[in-house]
């Protein structure tokens, strides 16, 4: 039988003239100058399929990572966005109303009183939560040093 046989009948091995056979997966199996074909080598770990090696800044998905500028960046906008819909607000709702609170009276544009109102709120929860956070900092503190 020929050196460029299979053993399955009319199976034909590439000859060095003869382009590269793509592999398991769509790599490229290299042939050796006798005509063999090496099997095709699986990617390395960390690369993502199909491209090679890895490359910085790609995660194991093959997707951009996330990096500190681009996640200020994206706070940034949405700070803007939100800063001009609160402006938007405020513009619309601009004509004072009376305010009575704990014996204190006064007047206010409705946009203030609504945002100050919603302000308060956001301490009332923030607070609480805040320390609880800090108990639970110093909980795990605690028993990182009995370990």
């Amino acid at each position: 039988m020929d050196d460029n046989r299979d053993s399955r009948p009319g199976a034909q091995l590439p000859g060095p003239d003869d382009p590269p056979v793509p592999g398991p997966g769509g790599n490229l199996a290299p042939t050796d100058p006798d005509g063999t074909v090496e099997p095709a080598r699986e990617p390395a770990p960390g690369s993502a399929p199909g491209r090679g090696r890895a490359h910085h800044g790609l995660d194991d998905h093959g997707k951009v990572r996330t990096t500190r500028a681009g996640a200020w960046w994206t706070a940034l906008v949405a700070a803007a966005v939100i800063s001009i819909l609160i402006l938007v607000f405020i513009v619309q709702n601009g004509e004072s109303v009376a305010i009575r609170f704990l014996g204190f009276e006064g007047e206010l544009p409705l946009a203030v009183a609504l945002i100050a109102a919603a302000v308060a709120g956001a301490l009332v929860v923030a607070i609480p939560g805040v320390f609880r956070i800090v108990q639970l900092r110093r909980a795990l503190a605690r028993n990182a040093k009995e370990v």
